[in-house]
């Protein structure tokens, strides 16, 4: 998943949901260099990815690219899954999505002098472009995907996998809406095993 389903994924508490998102900034070892509850939420965030690759979905998500688009499509899975959060957003959540979202980069801004300076960038940039609300915009995909397989050593053209997404649209948009409950489950489940740590 990406930034706004891990967010959304964390639950309520913000230490989480901050934790929901540094999961893709922090690296190594968890040892007490972050608020508790915000390292909670990075070890759940990585046990979530570790469950979410394994789950039948992002396997047929996966199946149906071809080489060499394959070996990157769970990162445009993340991408496609996140767009489909935010489109569907009250499914889900009874809080509209733009409030949820300015409500977070609050919660992180508290943070703001402990995060990553990857991090930090996302926060001085994401409330001024409305980041993970522009989610919600399939025209804002391509763009995005872009831009991360820009990062990598030989850039990717990642844009080039949403024809194949467009193709099979209606059985992803299925496919997301079986799987996500059970990631709310999922993450519900590790949050009350830590708490009874």
């Amino acid at each position: 998943m990406n930034y706004l389903a891990h967010i959304a994924l964390a639950g309520p508490s913000p230490e989480h949901r901050v934790g929901g998102l540094l999961g893709d900034f922090v690296r190594g070892p968890l040892i007490g260099n972050l608020p508790s509850g915000v390292e909670v939420g990075i070890s759940v965030h990585r046990k979530l990815d570790i469950y979410f690759d394994q789950q039948p979905e992002i396997q047929a998500f996966l199946q149906r690219f071809e080489k060499p688009m394959r070996r990157y499509a769970g990162i445009v899975a993340d991408v496609v899954y996140d767009h489909i959060l935010a489109r569907q957003w009250s499914q889900y959540y009874e809080q509209s999505l733009p409030e949820f979202c300015q409500e977070f980069y609050r919660q992180l801004a508290v943070y703001n002098d402990r995060l990553p300076v990857r991090a930090q960038q996302f926060l001085d940039h994401a409330p001024k472009v409305g980041w993970l609300e522009g989610y919600s915009k399939f025209d804002n995909l391509p763009l995005i995907l872009q831009r991360i397989g820009g990062r990598f050593r030989q850039p990717v053209a990642l844009q080039n996998a949403l024809p194949t997404v467009i193709q099979h649209q209606d059985a992803i948009d299925r496919e997301f809406h079986e799987l996500y409950p059970r990631l709310q489950r999922f993450v519900h489940t590790k949050l009350q095993q830590i708490e009874l740590v």
